[in-house]
C-alpha cells in the first residue's frame, strides 16, 4: 500500500492515522496555492488576507454568537480557528455543512497569541481520506 492508502485504511479502521495527516499528501500543492500552514498563522501580520486549508474537525454555533458559526480546521501542523459570518454561512451553507475538508480565504486576526481567520470564501478540498467532524454539540 502507498502511504496515502495506508493512512486511508487507518482512518477507515480506527478513525485516526497515527503516523501521517491527510494534508501532508497535498502540502506541495497547497504551498503552490499560497496556503499558510496552521503553525505559521501567528507569524502573519494581523489583518492580512490569506488562504488556509484543512480537515473540518468541528462546527459550532453557540446561542450567544448571534448566528456566527465557528469552524475548526486541522492540517498536519495544528488547528485553525475559522469565523463564519451569518452571510457567509448562508452563501456557502451546503458546502460549509457537508465538506470534510476546506480551503478558506479570509482575514487573519492575531491577538494575544491566538489566531483566527474571519472567512470570506469557502472552497471544497479533496483530501481523499474521509473523516467525520464533531458538529453543533
Amino acid at each position: 500500500m502507498s502511504a496515502l492508502e495506508l493512512a486511508a485504511a487507518d482512518v477507515w479502521a480506527t478513525g485516526i492515522s497515527p503516523d501521517t495527516y491527510p494534508t501532508e499528501f497535498l502540502r506541495a500543492h497547497l504551498n503552490s496555492l499560497g496556503v499558510v500552514p496552521a503553525a505559521d498563522l501567528l507569524l502573519v501580520e494581523d489583518g492580512s488576507r490569506i488562504l488556509v486549508a484543512g480537515a473540518v474537525t468541528h462546527r459550532q454555533r453557540p446561542a450567544t454568537a448571534a448566528g456566527v458559526t465557528f469552524l475548526n480546521l486541522e492540517d498536519e501542523t495544528g488547528m485553525i480557528n475559522v469565523v463564519c459570518s451569518v452571510g457567509l454561512w448562508t452563501r456557502y451553507r451546503r458546502l460549509a455543512q457537508s465538506a470534510t475538508a476546506l480551503l478558506v480565504r479570509g482575514r487573519i486576526q492575531n491577538a494575544e497569541g491566538v489566531a483566527s481567520l474571519v472567512a470570506d470564501h469557502l472552497e471544497h478540498l479533496d483530501l481523499r481520506i474521509v473523516a467525520r467532524s464533531r458538529d453543533f454539540r
